[in-house]
């Protein structure tokens, strides 16, 4: 069984190579379908010395096969949204205990403690199916706020501009987390000005609304909610760890996530920094699934944590930033 305290003490680019290779050949060995994807490409895992030398598997893997490190039993399935007919994604999750262990280190490396804040979240896409980790991960931030007025919104947006002008006047913080669309609904009809709330976007469009850039997303909201900024939270069903942008469209990872950026026409290959690419994403909280994942998403690194998301290959589902153009 592999040691999780080593990924959340990880505080330096060595400490991370380590951690990411004993993952790996933890993986390679425990993981039944990762095991032959390797053989298959003729790749020994224990001749492997750096995280560039590891092959990332498809995401689309995750629609086709129950992808598990080791033998522990399944505690919770989460799964992509998708339209009807069309295959979804599912992660078998068989530690909710870390999970929400993880989602609140994320948090708090780039945000401070929950119980800091109050949590408004308008989800409605998602709390109308079963099986959303975005869900589940908001449920855990109210949960840990401490807050009463914390809480999910569907269409009741009366409710939400009163209790948000309320929360204000207390000058308290505060955050609202809302899938794109809805957010863009609730600006058309409320405006206001928010000195103590963040406004974090997760993506999603999903033809809810003409699909626009995230920088477009970013200037309505702007103007909806009178802030200088509106921050976005990068995840997906697939991962078990979140990146966060704040309020500048560049994610920032946390010190168990890397991102590294594939050549297009060659997916073993990597750009050099700056250049836009295919998105492997490292997750290494992901130990009891797979912590190497090759997504459909374009992007380019800014800096080793330190990432931005310019469109995607194609229409599969990623949890947060699916704004599906390319961005300029």
């Amino acid at each position: 069984m592999f040691d999780s305290k080593q990924i959340f003490s990880i505080q330096s680019e060595e400490d991370f190579q380590n951690v990411a290779l004993e993952v790996f050949r933890y993986q390679a060995q425990e993981n039944e379908v990762y095991n032959n994807f390797l053989n298959f490409l003729n790749v020994d895992y224990s001749t492997v010395k750096h995280t560039n030398e590891i092959p990332f598997l498809p995401i689309q893997f995750f629609k086709k096969y129950n992808l598990i490190s080791g033998n522990r039993a399944v505690e919770k399935v989460f799964t992509s949204s998708g339209t009807t007919g069309m295959s979804t994604s599912k992660h078998l999750v068989t530690d909710l205990a870390l999970y929400h262990y993880n989602l609140e280190k994320c948090f708090e490396q780039f945000y401070g403690p929950l119980s800091d804040y109050t949590i408004f979240a308008l989800l409605p896409s998602y709390l109308e199916r079963t099986g959303s980790s975005l869900i589940d991960m908001v449920e855990y931030w109210i949960e840990k706020s401490g807050s009463d007025k914390s809480g999910f919104y569907l269409y009741n947006h009366d409710e939400l501009y009163e209790n948000l002008i309320a929360h204000e006047k207390t000058g308290k913080k505060a955050i609202l987390i809302g899938v794109s669309f809805a957010l863009l609904d609730f600006v058309e009809n409320y405006k206001m000005k928010l000195k103590h709330t963040i406004v974090m976007e997760t993506g999603g469009m999903k033809g809810r609304k003409k699909e626009i850039t995230r920088e477009e997303l970013h200037t309505i909201l702007k103007d909806g909610f009178g802030t200088n900024e509106i921050h976005s939270e990068y995840g997906m069903t697939e991962l078990l760890s979140q990146g966060y942008s704040r309020g500048d469209l560049t994610f920032k990872s946390p010190n168990w996530m890397r991102i590294m950026i594939r050549e297009t026409e060659d997916p073993l290959s990597y750009v050099e920094q700056g250049k836009t690419g295919g998105v492997n994403v490292i997750d290494l909280a992901n130990y009891n699934s797979i912590s190497f994942i090759a997504t459909d998403d374009l992007g380019k690194k800014v800096a080793t944590n330190q990432f931005e998301i310019l469109g995607r290959f194609d229409h599969s589902d990623v949890r947060g930033c699916n704004l599906m153009v390319i961005e300029s």
